[in-house]
């Protein structure tokens, strides 16, 4: 009884947090946190189907795999075998249950004990499935916490007829940077202190990429490991399939100046040079540059290009940063908080200029923020928690930088 009262009292939010957020991906994705925050669960996942392949695609995770760039062939698996038939499965001990076939989540290095999967049906069809793994106590999951997830499940399913999201996950994404068992310490007196602690990512080409997190979750130590301006303790780094997990001095030279572009929050311009001068200063470097005018002329700022950075707004000071990264045609561009020292607008003006990198110029952007609003504009969001990934949403209809509010 003292279950079916809680859970009747969870369902409120979540009904709310479906209803009434406009994006639907950050109601589902949310509704997710809160389903597996509140059963204490190790992982969840929700699945949507892609009829274009007729593929089972996951949208939606909690926990610490990175399963974004994978599909499931339907029958071949638990959580496939669930939206083929449309029969929920609540497993105690999945040795001992014959309706466990075997879970894409056990693929992927967690050892599954316990698991609930239910179908995402719609009023004539089933779009996808609600997945959950491992309540952190090891207790089984139980027919109360089914039943609550069969109704989350059914009114998920809801909202998406509804709202007419269409999943068209395209072809497997060419990964550009691969993590595996990410550790970083740092060493505090007598013992050391572990900032991230086995982080699990691929960085895709031509992406935008958001990292959300708390203050001290390990966001700025992970970029600045992918960024070649840190040594990672222990895991492996591959670019383009080379192994940089602990690369020479001549090769993280060749890494910064090919691979790496970089935008900061303050925005770090050589004051007694104007702001084509600035943009120059990186093009005399690079490999195969485009011109300083043209990546000037990108920005928007053509005709602030002789103006010193004391003569320019803080927006435009960003924008003549953002061109200093670009400029060397970098395959992708770091930048940390790039939108914290401006207003509403010219944060807006500076988005849509990262917006275009991607679009026209395939560039990869991995962008660290503490606005959740930013991450509307992303195609995948990474949230860190305590050094670790604690999730991945996928946005598939990614907003533009002036449809963003905050």
């Amino acid at each position: 009884m003292e279950n079916k009262r809680r859970f009747s009292q969870l369902l409120l939010p979540l009904y709310e947090e479906l209803l009434e957020e406009e994006n639907l991906e950050t109601a589902l994705a949310g509704s997710l946190e809160i389903l597996v925050h509140t059963l204490k669960c190790e992982a969840g996942v929700i699945w949507l189907l892609d009829r274009s392949t007729g593929r089972l695609v996951p949208m939606f995770q909690v926990g610490p795999m990175d399963l974004s760039n994978f599909s499931v062939e339907l029958g071949s698996t638990a959580e496939s075998f669930v939206v083929k038939t449309g029969e929920p499965v609540c497993v105690a001990e999945p040795s001992a249950d014959a309706r466990f076939q075997g879970t894409f989540l056990e693929d992927n290095g967690l050892s599954v004990r316990g698991m609930i999967c239910v179908p995402l049906k719609d009023l004539t069809q089933v779009v996808g499935c609600l997945q959950l793994a491992n309540k952190k106590d090891g207790s089984a999951f139980d027919a109360d916490e089914l039943l609550l997830c069969q109704r989350l499940a059914a009114l998920a399913a809801l909202t998406i007829d509804e709202k007419g999201l269409v999943v068209n996950a395209g072809e497997k994404k060419d990964v550009l940077i691969r993590m595996r068992g990410i550790i970083k310490e740092f060493p505090s007196g007598e013992s050391v202190i572990r900032v991230l602690k086995g982080i699990d990512l691929d960085i895709y080409r031509g992406e935008f990429l958001v990292i959300l997190g708390e203050s001290g979750c390990g966001k700025t130590t992970l970029v600045n490991l992918i960024g070649g301006m840190d040594q990672l303790t222990a895991g492996q780094i591959e670019v383009e399939g080379r192994d940089l997990s602990h690369p020479t001095e001549k090769e993280l030279t060749a890494y910064r100046r090919d691979y790496l572009g970089f935008v900061f929050q303050s925005y770090n311009l050589m004051p007694n040079l104007t702001a084509l001068e600035n943009v120059q200063f990186i093009a005399d470097i690079a490999r195969d540059p485009m011109s300083a005018a043209e990546a000037i002329r990108k920005v928007g700022l053509t005709d602030r290009a002789d103006h010193f950075p004391a003569m320019l707004s803080g927006g435009q000071q960003q924008r003549v940063s953002i061109a200093r990264a670009f400029v060397k045609r970098p395959k992708i561009i770091f930048a940390d908080e790039p939108t914290a020292a401006l207003d509403y607008q010219t944060s807006v003006e500076v988005l849509r200029v990262f917006e275009e990198i991607v679009q026209d110029q395939g560039t990869s952007v991995v962008m660290i923020t503490h606005n959740p609003e930013i991450a509307k504009m992303a195609n995948r969001v990474i949230k860190l928690k305590d050094g670790m990934i604690a999730g991945i949403k996928v946005n598939l209809q990614p907003l533009h930088a002036e449809e963003l509010v905050w």
